[in-house]
């Protein structure tokens, strides 16, 4: 067994790509549930300030731009609620998996050292103390965490896989524990524009942390909000002093966006009509998917907010996906999430709208 084997767990969509072939082998094609990845048009106003920063012949710095850091922080403060943000207060990053899966590295934890995250959650938290040589620990409540030897404790809300939202008072405990032990805060917060039954809540809100950012970080990424998976843009914003730890680590590292990419994202924060437009287009596929999945008689739980359906028909997760992949259709076992997930699957609902149609009318038969 080799060393990389021996300290990761499989990588999960291997496991898939037999189902995979199996739903690519119907007469209408694959309709493809598995990854959240986005599919619809890149903005225009993005683009076009990509073109526009094309010759950037130059190394761009770590810490971006100073219109960028302008943007960062105007977009948290708009957005977030964030308060008295300063460009100390944020790090542009190399996409938010990049960030995951090397943070505990980068934070020098190694062994003797714990990692927490939720029960059901996405796999990267787990690779990323594994990475390290830390422990990788679940939890269901992060407050009734043993807090010996804890170093990183990571929040996700709105969740992947579930879609689960925490609200300001579940944060707020949350925070004021992890003062309290002393233990640093990372929130994932990739998906918080994209709540439909429920207003996610930013960790960086003051209704949270008291209007200080002692000791809690915000994940943010524009992969979801702006179809920008593509161009690996993302960032943190919170401790001044956890980011410029991070900001001298990746000066060394090279851990740069790329120069073209920074100017997008300063377009895209600077705009909302087309996180409007997309929105609209991800509640049109919401609504039609879950419809049909619930008259197939699946029960969705969760799913308030983020771009999946956690659904189950109280079977074995893989039974569940070997039937739908014989109708065409790809979802995500839950168990790719956690043992806790082996009775459900993640129904992504970033196809196209001919994709989900299709899906529809199958689910119907």
């Amino acid at each position: 067994m080799s060393a990389v084997s021996s300290r990761l767990p499989v990588f999960p969509w291997d496991r898939l790509e037999p189902y995979k072939a199996t739903a690519a082998a119907h007469p209408d094609g694959i309709v493809d549930l598995s990854v959240g990845t986005p599919v619809d048009p890149v903005p225009a106003v993005v683009r076009q300030a990509l073109a526009d920063a094309a010759d950037s012949p130059g190394y761009p710095t770590v810490w971006g731009t100073a219109a960028l850091r302008d943007a960062l922080t105007g977009w948290a403060e708009r957005r977030l609620g964030a308060k008295g943000l300063a460009h100390t207060n944020v790090l542009p990053v190399v996409g938010s998996k990049e960030l995951v899966a090397w943070l505990p590295t980068q934070l020098g934890l190694g062994a003797g050292d714990k990692v927490a995250y939720p029960r059901l959650a996405y796999p990267t938290y787990e690779v990323g103390a594994r990475l390290a040589g830390a422990e990788p620990v679940v939890y269901d409540d992060p407050t009734e965490l043993d807090p010996a030897g804890l170093k990183l404790l990571w929040l996700n809300s709105p969740s992947n896989p579930t879609g689960r939202v925490l609200s300001a008072e579940e944060l707020r405990r949350t925070v004021a524990w992890a003062r309290e032990h002393d233990v640093l805060l990372f929130s994932d917060e990739c998906y918080l524009e994209l709540g439909w039954e429920t207003e996610p809540v930013s960790v960086l809100h003051p209704d949270v942390c008291g209007g200080s950012y002692e000791g809690i970080v915000a994940v943010h990424s524009l992969s979801k909000r702006s179809n920008l998976a593509g161009y690996r843009a993302a960032f943190l914003a919170g401790d001044a002093a956890v980011l410029g730890e991070l900001l001298q680590i990746r000066k060394h590292g090279g851990m740069m966006v790329a120069a073209p990419v920074q100017a997008a994202t300063v377009a895209a924060l600077g705009d909302t009509a087309h996180v409007t437009e997309q929105r609209a287009r991800y509640a049109r596929r919401r609504a039609a998917l879950r419809a049909a999945f619930e008259g197939a008689g699946f029960r969705i739980e969760h799913s308030e907010a983020s771009l999946y359906l956690w659904a189950t028909r109280d079977e074995p997760c893989w039974d569940t996906v070997g039937a739908l992949s014989e109708r065409g259709i790809l979802v995500a076992p839950g168990d790719f999430y956690g043992a806790a997930g082996e009775r459900f699957v993640r129904i992504a609902f970033t196809a196209t709208d001919e994709r989900v149609e299709a899906a529809v009318r199958r689910l119907a038969d």
